[in-house]
């Protein structure tokens, strides 16, 4: 019993330290997921996303994996949150900007809202 107390608190804190170390920001998509500034011509299917220069702090973010969930606007959102992995660059992106594939934004909001407010944190 005390174990099974212990296991569920851990797992209470886990999750709230997850919650707060969320960065929010912006997201928008893309469409052509290949070539990639991490992986060129390897397909790394379409749970993916480009970082923002900040965050792709050159090259060393590639691969990395983060949930991401809208927060923004309410009619937007899905509800749903989604894993991607980081495959390239955005230069274009503001700071705290996810450029996420059109199928990982989809998952999580309206692709005819074209940027949304989002919370990430790498897992």
């Amino acid at each position: 019993m005390a174990i099974e107390r212990i296991i569920i608190a851990t797992l209470i804190a886990t999750s709230l330290i997850s919650m707060a170390s969320a960065i929010p920001g912006t997201a928008t998509f893309y469409t052509t997921l290949v070539p990639s500034a991490c992986y060129g011509f390897e397909d790394r299917g379409t749970m993916v996303a480009a970082a923002n220069p900040s965050l792709y702090n050159n090259g060393a973010a590639c691969g990395r994996r983060y949930r991401v969930r809208c927060t923004g606007p309410a009619n937007a959102c899905t509800g749903n949150e989604v894993t991607v992995t980081i495959v390239d660059l955005c230069p274009g992106c503001g700071n705290d900007q996810l450029d996420l594939s059109q199928q990982a934004f989809s998952v999580i909001a309206n692709p005819d809202a074209g940027r949304i407010r989002i919370d990430y944190n790498q897992v």
